[in-house]
């Protein structure tokens, strides 16, 4: 029962007491009265009843101030101060206000004055953590490097197939796993929305510890992209594996690791290479054949006339000719898949030429500008090694020809990018140029064994020496594959800005799932939650209005994964109300383009997969969602918790359980409000403050959380 309605039954009880004894005094009186007086009390009572319940109402005016007065002065200021000790236990820089009568200021001093030294002992504790942890913390970054580093995709999971460990390569090949509204990659997702689980089964059956500790298998995602998967599997610890001589069981697993390779690439080289050799092979067969024939009938017909002699050296003649000319062909369709397989890097041809004039300009002096540079260009190039061709040639200039301006232009050709290193004034000869193309080149006075030549090979790439006779200018030109522009690595939708370098594991996941227990049953702490939020056109979601932007951000064993969220502007496809724009700033113009609900909800769906769903009045968020499940067929029928009633149930004698007045509460600070992901973040800390103090009221599980929240006043709320 709410505070206001307990004062409202003390009321009542009060003045019913208090109409009682005026009766029973009524009462009383009038039964020690005989004859006349009882007469005269009678006729006296009725002239007088008004007044006589005059005085009552008075009095039950009267006992109503007083109680309220009493109840505001004694019974809220300990209830208040009891919420406000909770969030202490949350937020140590938290303080009681002092409020009430003079003996509970008193102890609300006290208490403010044990938490101020509580706050000290445990600045002191956790700054003697803080240096213990100074060596672990290294190594964890060491770990963080080498992970998130390697050219290889790492998935890392539990028995359970939850991912526990990922890093940023096996982030970008499964970039698009959610855009096609399959789970993507996640920490505590299952990685059987990845792969098969009959694959991975299959390949952990079959590992033999006593002489492999892997196994691979190829598979081929919904994109079509070509992937080796190496299993391994991750021992129990202590666990050791069986004896040769003796056998016995494998080891218990605590989990596998997978390490992916993408051979979409390669697949495609070779399959071309082999397609070229086969072609180059059917197509020669027939020329071989008759060039060995002609060339054995001139050898055994020595003395055939010179008319025939003449008639089967043009046979030889024009089939070497058509051989030739099919061979140069072939070069030229599959130079690329011919060239040495050196590792090459996929750049903006900008930041190359940003890096030679400043490599250029340290090494000799001359001066460098840059002209005409594409911006949009990428090359896949050994920047290495063409910045080092690039610094040798200009040494060469500056050293031989005094050449102390130069320029770097950077264009594209179709497939090709153009880069130029130009000068004025000065032409050499082809002869000069070919020997500085096969000259080891120097550069600074440090010495490489490649020439111009090599880098040029090592690059699948081109450069010779052109002048300009009109603008008395020379350049040389690097002609280079040019590559598609690249796209940044996204979560299903726009990503929340993170850290540098992400944390993408969480090794508390090993533990497998209690997936005997019924969800209601699961302990709040052990869940995995989709914390969401919307922006609208308008309050009225069964009037028409319509959502406009979706965020969310997952929390994963009580840990906020901020590199893990979602964010997605909708076409409402209808007039976006002007009011509403003053809220979320969110304009008709960048709406414009932005796919429709029905193709963001199966993405949306996928993304908060095996999640219970957490938003602040979720009863809002979800309305808009229900009237779109005929429309769209998705339905979100995953549990729901709401901060908002949490809040109630929480703080059940504040005034306001607004998202700004509860974080202020908690010590969250709020950033980014009204903007879905920036409110679904605020939410999520918020919701991640509440769970120890739901802990602390005996609200543990799902089930007691859901049914604490539906018996608070403001889950009676309809939209």
């Amino acid at each position: 029962m709410s505070s206001r309605a307990k004062l409202i039954v003390a009321v009542a009880i009060a003045c019913i007491y208090l109409l009682a004894v005026l009766l029973a005094a009524g009462v009383v009186l009038g039964s020690g009265l005989e004859g006349q007086e009882q007469a005269l009390f009678s006729a006296l009572l009725e002239r007088r009843l008004g007044v006589v319940l005059m005085v009552a109402l008075f009095a039950c005016v009267f006992l109503f101030l007083m109680l309220r007065a009493a109840h505001e002065f004694l019974v809220l200021p300990p209830a208040r101060a009891a919420e406000e000790a909770a969030a202490l236990l949350e937020r140590p820089t938290v303080r009681l206000t002092l409020q009430g009568s003079g003996e509970l200021q008193a102890l609300l001093a006290a208490v403010n004055r044990v938490a101020e030294q509580r706050q000290a002992r445990d600045e002191d504790i956790e700054a003697q953590i803080r240096a213990a942890n100074a060596a672990a913390e290294a190594d964890r970054n060491r770990f963080a490097v080498l992970m998130s580093e390697l050219a290889q995709g790492v998935i890392v999971c539990n028995p359970d197939g939850r991912v526990l460990l990922y890093n940023r390569r096996a982030r970008a090949l499964f970039a698009d796993a959610s855009a096609q509204g399959m789970a993507a990659l996640g920490l505590g997702r299952s990685i059987y929305g990845l792969f098969d689980r009959h694959l991975i089964a299959y390949a952990l059956e079959n590992i033999d510890v006593r002489r492999r500790n892997h196994r691979h298998f190829v598979t081929a995602t919904e994109s079509g992209r070509l992937l080796r998967v190496l299993v391994a599997p991750i021992p129990e610890a202590g666990a050791r594996p069986a004896d040769d001589a003796q056998g016995g069981a494998a080891p218990g697993l605590s989990g596998y690791m997978t390490m992916i390779e993408d051979m979409t690439e390669t697949f495609d080289s070779e399959s071309t290479r082999d397609q070229m050799l086969q072609d180059l092979t059917e197509s020669s067969r027939g020329p071989v054949g008759n060039l060995r024939a002609a060339a054995e009938t001139l050898h055994d017909y020595a003395d055939m006339s010179s008319e025939d002699h003449q008639r089967f050296l043009g046979v030889v003649r024009h089939e070497a000719e058509g051989l030739a000319d099919r061979i140069e062909a072939a070069a030229r369709k599959y130079a690329a898949v011919l060239k040495a397989r050196w590792p090459l890097e996929e750049m903006l041809g900008s930041d190359l030429l940003v890096a030679a004039r400043r490599r250029i300009a340290d090494r000799h002096p001359v001066e460098v500008s840059l002209e005409d540079v594409d911006a949009e260009t990428w090359i896949k190039v050994d920047g290495f090694s063409l910045l080092q061709a690039l610094t040798y040639f200009a040494g060469r200039l500056h050293d031989e020809y005094q050449i102390r301006d130069l320029g770097l232009r950077l264009s594209r050709d179709g497939g090709m990018a153009q880069i130029d290193l130009i000068w004025s004034g000065v032409f050499m000869s082809t002869e000069t140029v070919m020997t500085w193309e096969l000259d080891p080149m120097t550069v600074a006075g440090e010495a490489s064994p490649l020439t111009v030549r090599d880098v040029v090979a090592r690059n699948g790439a081109e450069v010779w020496f052109q002048r300009d006779h009109a603008a008395y200018r020379a350049f040389f030109r690097f002609l280079l594959p040019a590559v598609s522009a690249q796209a940044e690595i996204a979560s299903g939708g726009l990503a929340a800005q993170v850290d540098s370098r992400p944390e993408f594991y969480d090794f508390d996941l090993f533990r497998a799932e209690e997936t005997g227990l019924a969800l209601d049953d699961r302990l709040l702490a052990q869940l995995a939650y989709t914390v969401f939020d919307t922006e609208t056109t308008g309050l009225e979601p069964s009037a028409g209005d319509e959502i406009i932007q979706i965020g969310a951000v997952r929390i994963v064993n009580r840990r906020l994964l901020s590199h893990e969220t979602y964010e997605q502007l909708i076409d409402p496809q209808r007039s976006l109300p002007a009011a509403s724009v003053k809220i979320h700033g969110i304009t008709a113009e960048m709406l414009a383009g932005q796919p429709p609900i029905a193709k963001v909800l199966p993405v949306f769906r996928a993304f908060v997969a095996d999640t219970v769903l957490v938003a602040h009045n979720a009863a809002f968020d979800m309305r808009f969602l229900e009237l779109k499940e005929d429309v769209t067929g998705i339905r979100f029928d995953r549990p729901v918790l709401d901060t908002f009633l949490l809040s109630a149930v929480l703080f059940p004698y504040q005034e306001t359980h607004r998202l700004e007045a509860i974080a202020e509460r908690l010590g969250v600070s709020v950033l980014g409000r009204h903007t879905a992901v920036g409110d679904a973040i605020v939410t999520a800390e918020v919701f991640l403050k509440m769970l120890p103090l739901l802990q602390e009221r005996g609200i543990r599980t799902l089930g007691e959380a859901r049914e604490a929240s539906e018996k608070t006043y403001h889950a009676r709320i309809r939209y």
